[in-house]
């Protein structure tokens, strides 16, 4: 009979794990028990740039917490995320409480084991990071790889603590050089080719002169 318990729990508890991997976990139940900040220096201006600037995150479990709080914590993945502001008619960087479906967070940052010390990791904006304004967040996962708890460095509002990425134009120095460069050439050679036809003109008047 104690068998048929265990085994009908360990059924309850696999179904779980399955229903919240497959359907997701509700932000709104997760822990916020990280503590995470992020700093950035621009190379020019005020923007990140996207595929130049750098960005500085630093993550760890708030120490005021009860011991055993992240007693289930296995990983750490740490995303740049949408602010409000750069959320309004972009459905598809809507947030959603059901974290499957939610396109908050769509840009991953780093992963780590979990560590309960403050862990620093400096990130070069990748080139592909849309222009827009972000804030930072760390997830804590457990060893089926649910989201269990979360921080991040604005407030509930997501209003506070935010940067604004500059997306890169799609045009580089270089080719500038190398597309006005050959416009130069392309202009010589026609001039060129103008001039011989002329001077092959006026050698052929004087041919037939002759």
């Amino acid at each position: 009979m104690a068998s048929r318990a265990g085994i009908l729990l360990a059924s309850v508890l696999l179904l779980s794990c399955l229903a919240e991997t497959s359907y997701g976990v509700l932000f709104s139940t997760l822990k916020q028990s990280l503590i995470v900040t992020a700093s950035h220096v621009e190379a020019n201006g005020t923007l990140v740039k996207a595929g130049e600037d750098k960005i500085s995150v630093t993550w760890g479990l708030n120490q005021s917490l009860p011991a055993g709080t992240d007693s289930a914590y296995k990983t750490v993945t740490v995303k740049l995320c949408y602010a409000p502001v750069s959320q309004v008619d972009r459905a598809w960087r809507k947030t959603v409480d059901n974290l499957v479906k939610d396109k908050t967070c769509q840009h991953k940052i780093v992963a780590r084991p979990y560590n309960a010390s403050m862990q620093t990791f400096e990130w070069t904006v990748k080139r592909d990071v849309p222009t827009a304004t972000y804030f930072v967040r760390a997830y804590a996962y457990n060893a089926a790889e649910v989201a269990v708890a979360y921080g991040q460095n604005t407030g509930p509002k997501k209003d506070s603590n935010l940067f604004e990425v500059q997306s890169i134009t799609g045009r580089h120095v270089t080719l500038d050089i190398v597309s006005v460069c050959f416009s130069a050439f392309s202009v010589l050679a026609l001039a060129g080719f103008f001039i011989a036809e002329k001077t092959r003109a006026k050698s052929s008047k004087r041919s037939v002169g002759n």
